[in-house]
């Protein structure tokens, strides 16, 4: 068997969104689902790409994850608006959250909205990419209702999900500035891609079944279960907690205690806020200051194993460019686990297989 495939990015897209259709997603659900997915590879975040598959056609057998829903407004204060995810596609609802929070922050200069009970968001990236291409700032926190995976500092087992913590900043003259982090060590899905390869990973990443710092990656995916550990020891632990306080519990779609283990769904929770960087009338400071601060960053000579210094966004960006170019690799495990996928929604392997190709 090989080791891996490359797949051109729109093939591998219609296949994705054929087998999300099968599932009984609408043409433009699946579309939508599978571009996203496809994106986060392209970016060089194969944890959140294509080989969520598999997850989400078992959340969908279980009733964790529902087709064809949009968000639910459950509380309108003009400026801050509150919104049900009604268990949808992530890569749905929260497009379409974001476009509420847009609309209102163009009316009100800012919006905080927030997000509860929505399948799995994906990369959340692409939500603050979405603000920025639209000229907004924006700032989210993001907790996960699943099986608890990253220990708290201190503890030995898993208590909390991966809880991503995103920013988005449009700059004047360049690509916008986008952090978007795990407050684990690492992205869940980048151990559950190294088990599927055969790789090591670093024992500053996770926790075996014991709470002992491990190499092996089957302990972030097989029994015995370990824990991941929170990046940055206490003080990614802290910001762990905030999106747990702010995305869960004041989003109103709850907090990672309810997670259970046998369970195959991802729920998310958001708080996002959005502004308007014109209101504060600081737009000629903001671009003086921004250019020059950041011409100065990046003449900080190169360290060892470093080309050049570069900012938040410019990573993916440059693997974008390359894999759009190259191709998209995907192991044959995450691959095999698609087929997989799809054949219980009968989707046939041959199908898949053309499709993907380009056929």
């Amino acid at each position: 068997m090989a080791a891996e495939r490359i797949f051109g990015a729109q093939p591998l897209a219609r296949a994705i969104a054929a087998i999300v259709a099968a599932g009984g997603s609408d043409a433009r659900e699946a579309e939508l689902v599978a571009q996203s997915l496809v994106a986060a590879n392209l970016a060089g975040h194969d944890s959140h790409g294509v080989g969520m598959i598999p997850r989400y056609v078992d959340a969908l057998a279980e009733g964790g994850l529902r087709v064809n829903r949009h968000p639910i407004v459950t509380h309108d204060a003009g400026a801050m608006v509150a919104l049900d995810g009604d268990l949808g596609y992530g890569q749905v609802i929260g497009r379409e959250a974001m476009a509420i929070a847009i609309a209102r922050a163009r009316e009100h200069g800012l919006c905080a909205m927030a997000l509860g009970r929505t399948h799995h968001l994906g990369r959340i990236g692409e939500w603050a990419e979405q603000a920025v291409a639209a000229g907004f700032v924006s700032i989210h926190f993001v907790n996960v209702i699943s099986r608890p995976i990253v220990a708290p500092w201190g503890g030995s087992d898993a208590r909390l999900g991966t809880n991503p913590f995103a920013v988005g900043i449009p700059l004047p003259g360049e690509p916008p500035f986008i952090l978007d982090l795990a407050t684990s060590a690492v992205a869940q899905g980048k151990v559950r891609v190294a088990y599927n390869k055969g790789e090591a990973v670093s024992p500053e990443w996770l926790l075996d079944d014991r709470g002992n710092p491990t190499a092996d990656p089957r302990y972030g995916v097989v029994e015995p279960l370990g824990a991941l550990r929170s990046f940055g020891l206490h003080k990614g632990y802290g910001i762990a907690l905030a999106c747990e306080l702010l995305g869960g519990a004041l989003a109103g779609g709850g907090t990672g205690h309810t997670g259970e283990r046998t369970k195959r769904r991802v729920w998310n929770g958001m708080l996002a806020i959005v502004l308007d960087p014109a209101r504060f009338g600081t737009q000629e400071t903001f671009a003086a200051e921004a250019r020059a601060f950041l011409g100065w960053l990046r003449r900080s000579p190169a360290a060892p194993g470093f080309d050049r210094v570069r900012i938040a966004g410019e990573p993916e960006r440059e693997m974008r460019e390359r894999r759009g170019r190259e191709g998209i690799p995907v192991d044959a495990t995450t691959w095999e686990e698609i087929a997989a996928a799809a054949t219980k929604l009968g989707v046939e392997r041959a199908t898949l297989e053309r499709v993907a190709a380009g056929g």
